[in-house]
Order: structure tokens, then sequence, then C-alpha cells
């Protein structure tokens, strides 16, 4: 398994908007995506460092691998 990046919640929120996430809203400093097939809503905490476990238990609700993960924060 493929270690986790370091990343923030913005580029995190970006990554999962490639895959069909839309923005919801924002509670605070959590920023509220949801995806309509499968249905999914899911929390990212907008901080400049999400820690491993939020961005695995993150990658994990969106129904992604670490890999999977991974190449959409390298697509353009």
């Amino acid at each position: 398994m493929p270690s986790l990046p370091v990343i923030s919640g913005q580029k995190c929120v970006k990554a999962l908007m490639k895959i069909g996430f839309t923005f919801d809203s924002q509670k605070g400093s959590h920023i509220i995506l949801i995806r309509q097939q499968p249905k999914t809503r899911l929390s990212i905490p907008n901080h400049k460092e999400l820690d491993r476990g939020t961005l695995r238990a993150i990658i994990r609700q969106a129904g992604l691998t670490v890999d999977q993960f991974i190449d959409l924060l390298f697509i353009f």
C-alpha cells in the first residue's frame, strides 16, 4: 500500500470533484461534498494539513483506493 501524501483540505476537495462530487455547503471549517450516484456525502476539514487517518477515512468513504486517490491528485 502506498504512503499517503500530506495534503490540504482544499487539495482533497479538488481531487474529489474530479470524480463527480459537488460542493453542497460549508459549516465552520468543514466543506460538505455530495455525489448523486452512488449517493455519498463527505465532510472534508478545510485545514492546511489533513491527518493521515482522516484522509484515509475520506478515501474509504468515497469508495476509492489510495492508489486511485493519488492518481486523482496528479490529473489536471
